[in-house]
């Protein structure tokens, strides 16, 4: 009976190292053994705005590893690492003795183990099955890699708690520095959290910023482990450190999750980054073609471990903030109505950095300066209003006709249309039929705009608002709004349908991403440089450790405007600051328009809906709107006054750009080029009026015809011209009596008289 059980005990034996030989062939060991990264995304001038993916992970290779925080991690986790095999047969036996007598269960898992566990799939159930798997894997590991080159797999890979993924998120998220800053005293700490990171029902954990005490009890666990192995203390070692490294420990953060910056003002910015990316071609939509180095487009920020430089200027950027944002104290928008919203754009207009971005406050709702996707359809455009003239004023210049050429004012209704064509309103102005296309693009007069429109065509205005910048129009009298692709569309098939004549005065709606992009190349001289969020972007070899640059920005000026056009619209729009006392500080020089859409609304026929401030310097372009959040009301403010463009727009707009512009230096325009004919117009020269009775104020509108003293030595009432009317320093032209505002334009000799530029009869709600 012996002979014969001893024989079965034998073939038992047999049969188990066969199986188990059998099983640990089938058990391959996975080639890809690079964890997912997160990536960080930088302002242009190194600043971390954000970090985006499934966990907060950076790689690093052992070479940038301390040795002393890798003898820290043993000394915590696997003391016998330098000298087993990949698996520790007598910790194996000890546990499993120990969970077998009813003691506290234990793993007896090494460094390999461990790795092995949280690299690959499959291995995170408490089996004995996976015990199994995990020890043959563990020891194809250690035949296929050396002891440093584990160490940095599983430094790698491990869990550090506070959503810290890895020896290096960890040494960033507990002490704001590299890993290879780390101290021994504060490789003790992190080594200490490996056992238990976070609290769980029965044990608080190793976060000394939650149980200090048991905090403190395992550092002294890890240091004196590092003393009893020769790590410390011996001949060319570190000594031990003898105080706990509270004073450099970082409290608990939000930001320390692997989407930091996503539910930030910044969330917008990376959805651009990563649209970008896609357009670099540094990912695929393929599932067949993914590989590690060109992953899914879905996966590539958050599984890359990217570093993305983007356009985003932070100083801009809060400027923008602090002008826009409602949860800002003292913004524009703070304590307004909770139905408006503000969005702000800035670009460099020599090479199309988009600067400043604020479209919302995160990323996953609503953009309001760029372009939203919902079930297939596309928005996110805002009717620009008069501000959009300036395209229209362009195309007007580039088709021969000049800015001080006359047109019919008064409101009409066009042939063969059942609209009526007025001025915010209004069906007369005080120009009537003789109004200057300068004039009228300062007063933002309709009447005159769609008259050039009909004239030139609307193919034409819709092409200058193309060449500028603006990719993308819709139509509104459709539901949904239907969006059009100007970049690839004909502007011939596209205007004067489905975009009429009314285009000349900004009927239809665009985003404020491509107003600021088409204002930029006009702050250029005409020359357009898209608009972009990313510098740079490198990539991490996975081998050698460094960063690789595999994409950027390729930028490609274009002459799309002719410089003299630009420049005869600049001298026009460089006017509009004072016009509604939007000047920048130190009497910077820039050029300015407003815009206002009225609601649509026939229970509110005069309500705004929105309203847009969009200006340029030579070093900046910016456009702002603001409007609804959600469905369209009234905007108006908190004392119920409407809001038009020059009012809280144009708060927000000069505001940021004197904090965005300060220190820099002061540019001037080009001067004015006088293109076109100024015969070319619809309207007609009023007839000189006589000439005044001495000591009597002029009664021409114009001014043009007045003597050079304002008609009474002092511009009419002692505004026009410095009280000095008498030395051809006096009276504004169209206003030598009125006490608003600057003179517009100078009367022959004066610096822009006190007169203003309208009588006190305007006519009712003008809009700006």
């Amino acid at each position: 009976m012996l002979i014969a059980g001893f024989a079965v005990f034998i073939m038992l034996a047999g049969i188990g190292v066969v199986s188990f030989t059998w099983y640990s062939q089938k058990v391959l060991l996975p080639e890809d053994t690079i964890p997912p990264l997160s990536t960080t995304i930088y302002s242009s001038n190194g600043k971390v705005i954000a970090k985006v993916g499934d966990q907060n992970r950076q790689l690093v290779t052992i070479k940038d590893i301390p040795q002393w925080v890798q003898d820290a991690v043993a000394a915590a986790e696997d003391r016998n690492f330098y000298r087993h095999d990949g698996v520790d047969y007598k910790g194996i036996a000890r546990a499993a003795w120990n969970n077998l007598t009813g003691g506290d269960k234990q793993g007896a898992s090494t460094i390999t183990q461990q790795y092995a566990r949280n690299a690959f799939d499959n291995l995170n159930q408490d089996t004995y099955g996976r015990k199994v798997k995990e020890a043959i894997l563990a020891s194809k590991l250690n035949d296929k890699y050396d002891k440093p080159t584990i160490m940095q797999h599983y430094l790698n890979v491990i869990y550090f708690g506070r959503g810290a993924y890895g020896i290096q998120a960890a040494a960033q998220t507990y002490f704001g520095k590299d890993v290879s800053k780390l101290t021994p005293a504060e490789a003790a700490v992190l080594a200490a959290l490996i056992k238990q990171p976070e609290p769980s029902a029965t044990h608080k954990g190793y976060d000394p910023a939650i149980n200090k005490e048991a905090a403190l009890e395992r550092w002294n666990y890890v240091i004196n482990g590092m003393i009893t192995e020769g790590w410390l203390d011996a001949p060319g070692k570190p000594p031990h450190p003898t105080e706990y490294p509270l004073k450099s420990l970082k409290p608990p953060s939000k930001n320390n999750n692997g989407d930091f910056g996503v539910n930030t003002p910044y969330g917008n910015v990376i959805n651009y980054v990563s649209q970008e990316i896609r357009e670099m071609g540094l990912c695929t939509d393929d599932e067949a073609a993914a590989t590690s180095a060109k992953p899914l487009c879905s996966q590539a920020l958050s599984r890359g471990g990217y570093k993305v430089t983007t356009t985003i200027d932070t100083r801009m950027q809060e400027a923008a903030l602090d002008a826009a944002q409602r949860a800002r104290k003292g913004s524009e928008l703070y304590d307004q109505p909770k139905n408006l919203m503000a969005a702000v754009v800035s670009i460099d207009p020599s090479n199309g950095r988009v600067r400043a971005y604020y479209g919302g406050d995160n990323g996953t709702g609503t953009d309001y300066a760029g372009k939203n996707t919902d079930n297939g359809v596309l928005s996110g455009g805002h009717s620009p209003g008069s501000s959009f003239k300036i395209y229209t004023l362009a195309a007007a210049i580039n088709a021969g006709i000049s800015v001080k050429s006359r047109w019919k004012g008064t409101a009409f209704t066009p042939k063969d249309t059942e609209f009526k064509v007025s001025n915010a309103g209004a069906d007369r102005v005080d120009c009537g039929d003789s109004c200057t296309l300068e004039l009228s693009t300062l007063k933002s007069l309709n009447v005159p705009f769609y008259y050039i429109t009909e004239k030139i065509g609307a193919d034409k205005v819709l092409d200058m608002a193309k060449q500028a910048g603006v990719t993308t129009m819709w139509r509104t009298d459709t539901n949904p709004a239907k969006a059009y692709d100007l970049v690839k569309a004909d502007p011939k098939d596209l205007a004067p349908e489905p975009f009429f004549n009314v285009i000349g005065y900004g009927q239809y709606p665009i985003t404020v991403l491509d107003h600021a992009n088409g204002v930029a190349t006009f702050a250029n001289r005409g020359v357009y440089n898209k608009a972009h969020f990313v510098q740079k972007v490198e990539k991490q070899n996975t081998t050698t450790g460094k960063w690789e640059t595999v994409g950027g920005e390729k930028l490609k000026s274009q002459k799309r405007i002719d410089p003299n056009i630009v420049a005869d619209v600049t001298s026009v729009l460089e006017q509009y600051p004072a016009k509604v006392n939007r000047r920048l500080d130190d009497g910077r020089k820039a050029a300015e328009k407003t815009g206002t859409w009225e609601l649509g609304d026939p229970k509110q026929p005069r309500a705004n809906g929105d309203a847009w401030m969009i200006g340029y310097t030579p070093q900046l372009a910016t456009a702002v709107w603001v409007g609804n959040v959600g469905a369209r009301k009234a905007i108006k403010d908190a004392d119920k006054n409407d809001i038009s463009g020059a009012k809280m727009p144009g708060a927000i707009f000069q505001r940021f750009m004197n904090d965005a512009l300060k220190g820099k230096e002061k540019l001037d325009f080009p001067p004015a080029a006088n293109l076109g004919k100024d015969e070319a117009g619809n309207g007609e020269a009023p007839p000189p009026p006589p000439p005044p009775a001495p000591n009597q104020p002029c009664t021409d509108p114009t001014g043009l015809f007045c003597p050079p003293n304002g008609g009474n030595n002092n511009g009419g009432n002692n505004n026009g011209g410095n009280n000095n009317g008498g030395n051809n320093n006096g009276g504004g032209n169209t206003g030598g009596g009125n006490n608003t505002g600057p003179g517009f334009p100078p009367g022959p000799g004066g610096g822009g008289g006190g007169g203003g530029i309208l009588p006190s009869t305007a006519p009712p709600r003008q809009t700006y």
